[in-house]
Order: structure tokens, then sequence, then C-alpha cells
């Protein structure tokens, strides 16, 4: 029987997990690195073990220090959240191995459907529709371009043994594959483990969609709802809600009868989410994501389950406490992902900072998730996620009226976030009629999000929500400037999420905290001014350094792998 359980994870969700162990009378105890040592996670937890370090691969991501903290700390259980290690078969397999129970699905089960490639199997298999594609990965620039001249472009090359957009571009023409491919599996190895990538049809217009479901040990699996979660950018989702709207009922049942196969096909249990892309009312298999959902919220907020004491509940072997004609969605629910990113221009910079200020809305039918508190700093390192903010209304109209209220009323002083994109989004036309998809954002961010305010009323009240500028500045020792902007042109997705352009005397510099990812240029080397220098990712997103001058390389002053603060010093170039 389950009595001590081990969060192997940080920030929001390990808060959320550890509530839920105590409201199930169960002793909850939170791994951290040094960063986290003085985390609200930390605090709230019955116990503490330090992983030292601060890098994910040295403490998060770091399997046996992990199992073996949680055999230290006399743990009999293992929740591991979503991200890091939460879809890692072996992760789950050596938690196993050590006599403590898994709260997840098998760890087999995991794997088979981590494989993007295998889990389309698994779909066909079971009668669901594919979005055309490889059956196989690819690592041939030419095989690509193949398979874009035989399936239409664009074309989409993704992670096989990955998701949440990191490992995956989407290419318009044959020109950027050689180089979109190349990053692809660059992200994919950095975030993955594994650089292998599979190429699909891009639908151009589809809405996501994704279903939420869980089964226990007893034979019982249960559709708990659906999810839009179409408003993303970078493939990252920033506005989720439930139910989905506007979803012809046909295409509604379709979903959940397409899920529960797949489910049942690998003898799923615990909680797990099957996505879809739905296009003119037909739906196409995405993935399966065998872990709780950062949105799960929306669906607690609808359904009235608890979805992760259900996941400790079903991990101890106990049956669901519901079935499925209890299931009677009420309402409608929509959370928003407060990210620290500088949403100028649809650009959506990370930003990581201290929160000066940080006081969460509250007020009926508001929850706000976060792992942070006022005067927290927001590492580099890891996810730039300071809150989820989720409302429930009677209806969809009255969720979003109440989301702008909440969004209005939230304060955070420190760094910009993407609250006032939020409330652009949530007061545009598109979005109240439901005509928004997948691409929806990426096209209309630069002229959406341009002003210096967000104004929008809400029942004759017109709510103003400040934004920080137009760019984020990094000042060079000599004053010359660098200033990060999106390459993600509309109706167009590029090799990397962003390029930093310098101005100045050669002195580039890094114009936020992040690891360098690779350095493509050496002493002696002849430059332009569009050259790329070097990649830096920061918060999940990679960023061109171009050398911003013509000349040559003088210096260099990093490698791939080393971490850098802001304004380090990266590479000097000597002007011509």
């Amino acid at each position: 029987m389950v009595k001590r359980v081990l969060v192997a994870n940080r920030g929001e969700i390990a808060v959320r997990v550890i509530r839920a162990c105590h409201h199930l009378d169960l002793e909850a105890v939170v791994v951290h690195s040094d960063p986290d040592a003085a985390s609200l996670a930390v605090e709230l937890a019955d116990d503490a073990v330090s992983l030292p370090g601060a890098a994910p691969g040295d403490t998060y991501l770091d399997i046996e220090r992990v199992v073996a903290a949680a055999v230290r700390a006399g743990c009999d259980a293992v929740h591991p959240g979503y991200g890091f290690l939460a879809e890692r078969a072996d992760f789950a397999a050596a938690v196993t191995a050590a006599a403590l129970t898994w709260v997840g699905p098998k760890a087999e089960v995991i794997a088979l459907m981590g494989d993007k490639l295998a889990a389309r199997a698994v779909a066909r298999d079971a009668g669901v529709p594919l979005v055309p594609g490889a059956t196989v990965a690819v690592e041939d620039p030419d095989a690509v371009v193949a398979l874009g001249e035989q399936l239409g472009w664009p074309i989409t090359i993704k992670a096989v043994h990955g998701g949440g957009g990191r490992g995956m571009r989407v290419l318009t023409g044959p020109d950027d594959v050689a180089e979109s491919l190349a990053a692809a599996r660059r992200e994919s190895q950095s975030s993955f483990g594994r650089p292998e990538v599979y190429a699909e049809h891009f639908l151009t217009r589809p809405r996501h969609i994704e279903v939420q479901l869980i089964g226990d040990h007893h034979g019982a699996l249960v559709v708990v709802g659906d999810r839009d979660c179409s408003i993303q950018r970078r493939y990252q989702k920033l506005i989720e809600e439930a139910p989905a709207p506007q979803l012809a009922d046909e295409v509604r049942a379709g979903l959940a009868g397409a899920a529960t196969r797949i489910a049942r096909a690998v003898g799923y249990t615990n909680a797990g989410t099957v996505e879809f892309l739905v296009e003119d009312d037909g739906l196409f298999f995405l993935e399966m994501n065998t872990r709780i959902q950062v949105e799960h919220p929306v669906t607690e907020l609808v359904s009235g389950v608890d979805l992760v004491a259900e996941q400790l509940r079903v991990a101890d072997g106990q049956p669901l406490s519901f079935g499925a004609d209890d299931i009677q969605p009420r309402g409608a629910a929509i959370e928003v992902r407060v990210n620290a990113e500088d949403p100028a221009g649809g650009r959506f910079l990370p930003t990581p900072g201290t929160l000066q200020r940080f006081d969460p809305p509250g007020g009926a039918h508001v929850r706000v998730d976060t792992g942070l508190r006022a005067g927290d700093e927001l590492p580099a390192h890891y996810d730039n996620l300071i809150a989820k903010i989720a409302v429930w209304g009677r209806d969809r109209e009255d969720a979003r009226l109440r989301a702008i209220r909440a969004l209005a009323e939230l304060a955070i002083d420190g760094v910009p976030t993407t609250a006032s994109a939020a409330v652009a989004i949530l007061g545009h036309h598109d979005f109240r009629t439901v005509t928004h998809n997948t691409r929806w954002l990426e096209e209309h961010a630069e002229h959406l999000l341009d002003a210096d305010r967000v104004n929008v009323e809400v029942l004759g009240r017109w709510y103003r929500i400040p934004r920080f500028g137009d760019a984020m500045v990094a000042r060079a020792g000599d004053g010359a400037s660098s200033v990060v902007e999106a390459l993600a042109a509309p109706g167009r997705q590029r090799a990397s999420a962003a390029v930093v352009r310098r101005q100045g005397n050669g002195q580039i510099t890094a114009p936020m905290q992040g690891t360098i990812t690779r350095v493509d240029v050496n002493v002696g080397d002849t430059v332009g001014s569009d050259t790329r220098i070097a990649v830096l990712e920061a918060m999940k997103m990679e960023n061109n350094l171009l050398a911003g001058i013509d000349g040559v390389v003088s210096a260099v002053h990093v490698s791939a792998g080393m971490a850098v603060a802001s304004g380090t010093l990266v590479v000097e170039v000597t002007p011509r």
C-alpha cells in the first residue's frame, strides 16, 4: 500500500502532486536541484532530497540519482509529473526494479507509445486515420525532399521519441531541408537523448484536439473529456479549453472512440492523453502522451474529477472512483499559461529573471497553479512557466470573460509575461467565434501584439493590460545592443525560433541565459553580417546568434554544451 510518494519533478506540477498526496493523506517527498532548494515545492513537501547541481542532466534527468533518492527517503512510490523523466520507459523500469510503485502506465507501454512511428502503427491497426507520412525515421535530406514531393508541401519533421514541439520543423519547400533536418535531429538529441526524426504531411488549418482518459488495473477505461489546444506559438500551447468548442457530435464521439481503441490496444492504465488534428470534420491521430498533461486542470474543472488523485489511487491498485456514466461535463473551462516571455510583435522571447512582484488573481471559479512566489528566480535551466490560470464558467463565453478579468487582476513585475498576449487572443473575434486553428497565432501575432497596451472591453468595462517593450535588449561592453527577433514569418516556419542580430564592433554576447548548443565558426574564419556564429538554447527555444558585421573571427570564447549568463562574450569579430 502506497504511503510515501517521491515527486520526481519541480515547479507547479510538483506542487500539484504534493497537494494531491496530502489530500489522500499520503506523505510527499520532493527532489530538488540547487536553484530549487528554497522552492515552494520544497516548502510544501514533507521531506526533500537534494540533487546537487543545476543542469537538468545532472539533476531531474539523472535516473540513477532520482531512484536512489526515492529509496533513501523511504518512499514506496514515484510520481513523475510531466516533462523530464515522465515519459522515459527506462525510468519507469528502474523505479519498478527498485520495488517501488510507478505512478503511470507500464514501461513497455511508455516505450511503445513514445516511439511516434510505433504509435502510428498502433493507431493504424486500431482503425484510426493518420496524417500521411513516413513509416521509418529519416536522416537523409534527399529522402525528405522526395517525401515532400510525394506528399505535397508543406511537410513536418518531428522527433520520433519526443513531443511538445521539440525537434519539430515545418518545411514549405526543398530549400531549407538540410539545415532544418540537422536542427531537428540536434534538438531531438538534446531534448530526448535520441536524434531520430520522421516526416509527415503538414495540415494547414487543423484544430488540435486531445482526449483525456484514465484506466485502472481492473479493466475500467474512462474517457474523462476532450480539450482544444489550438492556440500555440512555436508548437507550444498557450491557451487550452474544455470541452473542445463547436465540435460536431459525430466528431466528438469519433475522437472518444478512437482514443479508447488505441488505449485498449496497448492495455493502457493510469492517466493518458491521445492527441488528434481535426480538419474539416476529419480526425487524424497525432500522438499519445503517457502522463498527466500540463492542461489537465480544465478537464478537472468541467468533470469534477481530481485526475492526479486518481493517478495515485490507480497506481496503488484501487479501482477508479467513478465510471463513464458519472462523467457529465458541466460548463466550460479555459486555461492560460503565463510564461516569462516578451510577446511583443509575436516574438515570444524567453526572459528569465526574478519575480519582483507576483500577485495572482482570485475570486470565484479561478484556479491558479504555480510553483513560484514573489521574490523567486526563474532559472534559465528550466521551463519558463510562471503560472497556469484556469477558470470555469457556466458556458464558454462566461469562462472567456472570467479569464480576461483574472488576467487583468494578475500583477507581475520583474519579467515580461505572455498575459497580455493571452488577453489579446481571448478578446479576438476569431477566438470568440472558434474560427482559429493551430496556425492562427503564428499568422496574427505580429499585428495582434504590436501595441503598448492591450485594451479589452468586458461587459462594458475596459481592461488595460500593459506589457514590456518591443524587444529584449542586452548591452555589450561597448554600448552596442542586440535584439532578438522571431524568424517565423506569417505562413512560414524557419529552422530556428529566433535570431539575434547585432550591431557594433563585433563583440557578440549572449542576449540571455542559456546553453550554447553549437558553435559555427573558428578563429580566422571570414564572416558576413548574416553569418550564424553560434546557437543559444534558452527556455526551450533555439536562438541563432549572427555576426552583425563583415569581418574575421578573432576569438571564440564558448564551446557547445557550455552554460552562459546574459552578457557573456561569445565571439569576437574584427571588422574588415
